[in-house]
C-alpha cells in the first residue's frame, strides 16, 4: 500500500509527461484522465513528429483503437524511440480479439520491442494467448473465467517478459511471478465511451515514475474507486463529469479506505 500512495504522490509533485497515441473516440477523455492525476498529456500522433515527442516524454501509451495507417506507422516509430531512449511504454490491444488487422500488427509492435505493460480487456488478453480466439466488438466476453484468464495472462507475462493487465469485473494484473487481482470498479464504467482507455492512460502516467507492476495495480485501483464514488451521479453524463472530478480529488484516506486488493499464487490458480 505505502508503495501506491508513493507512486501517486510522485505523479502529482514531478507532473511527468505522457505521450498518447489514441483513438479519436477517447483522446479527450484519456488527455483529461491524465491532468487529473496529475501528470501532463501530449497526444501527438503524425508520423513526421512522433519521434521528437517521444524522445522528450517519461511515458509513452500506444492504443490501438479506431486504427489508422498514420497511426499504425506513428506507433512503430515510437516504440522504437521509446526502446532507445528507456522510456515506459504501455500498448493497449483494443479489439484485437475482433480485428485480423489489429491482431497481426500487434503481432508486429511486439517484434519491435516489449512494451513494460501490455493491457487488454479479457477477451484480447486471449486473443493474445489463443491465435484462432475471436469475440464480437471491443466489449469483453462475459463467459471467459477470472482464473483461466489469470492462467493466461502469468503464462504471457512470463513469455513476453512483461506485465499483463486484463481488465474486467475484476482487474487482473501479472509480471508472470506475482498476480494481484484489483476488485474495485462498478459496472457504470461500461457505460460511458473511453474508460478502458482512460485506464490505459492512467497506466501509462503512473508507469513513468515506477516501472513495474505496482504502477499498473494503482492505476486500475485508482479508476475504480472513482468509479464507485461517481456512481451516485442519476446519467451517464452525469457519471463521466463525477469520474472525472473523483479523478482529481481523490483523497489518500478515500483511497486508503476503499481499495480492494488480493493477491494470489500463482502455483494455485
Amino acid at each position: 500500500m505505502k508503495k501506491l500512495h508513493e507512486i501517486r504522490d510522485v505523479v502529482q509533485h514531478k507532473h511527468p509527461l505522457i505521450h498518447c497515441i489514441t483513438n479519436p473516440i477517447s483522446i479527450n477523455q484519456c488527455a483529461n484522465a491524465i491532468l487529473a492525476v496529475g501528470a501532463r498529456p501530449i497526444m501527438a500522433e503524425h508520423p513526421l513528429e512522433v519521434r521528437e515527442i517521444t524522445k522528450t516524454a517519461d511515458a509513452l501509451l500506444c492504443n490501438l483503437g479506431n486504427i489508422t495507417d498514420a497511426r499504425m506507422e506513428s506507433m512503430k516509430i515510437a516504440l522504437i524511440t521509446a526502446k532507445e531512449k528507456g522510456i515506459s511504454t504501455v500498448i493497449d490491444a483494443v479489439g484485437i480479439a475482433c480485428s485480423a488487422l489489429r491482431r497481426n500488427f500487434l503481432g508486429e509492435l511486439l517484434k519491435t520491442g516489449t512494451p513494460t505493460v501490455i493491457k487488454g480487456n479479457y477477451s484480447e488478453i486471449a486473443a493474445l494467448y489463443f491465435e484462432n480466439y475471436r469475440s464480437s466488438g471491443v466489449d469483453a466476453d462475459a463467459s471467459l473465467d477470472q482464473n483461466a484468464v489469470s492462467r493466461m495472462a502469468a503464462e504471457l507475462a512470463q513469455s513476453y517478459g512483461t506485465v499483463i493487465l486484463a481488465s474486467g469485473k475484476t482487474d487482473i494484473i501479472t509480471d508472470g511471478k506475482r498476480l494481484i487481482c484489483g476488485n474495485n470498479g462498478t459496472p457504470r464504467l461500461a457505460s460511458v465511451t473511453g474508460t478502458g482507455c482512460m485506464l490505459g492512460a492512467l497506466c501509462a502516467a503512473y508507469l513513468s515514475v515506477s516501472r513495474d507492476m505496482d504502477a499498473a495495480v494503482c492505476a486500475c485501483s485508482v479508476l475504480g474507486i472513482c468509479g464507485q464514488l461517481a456512481q451516485t451521479a442519476p446519467g451517464s453524463g452525469s457519471f463521466m463529469v463525477h469520474l472525472m472530478d473523483g479523478l482529481s480529488t481523490l483523497s489518500a484516506v478515500e483511497f486508503e479506505t476503499d481499495i480492494s486488493l488480493e493477491e494470489f499464487d500463482l502455483e494455485t490458480i
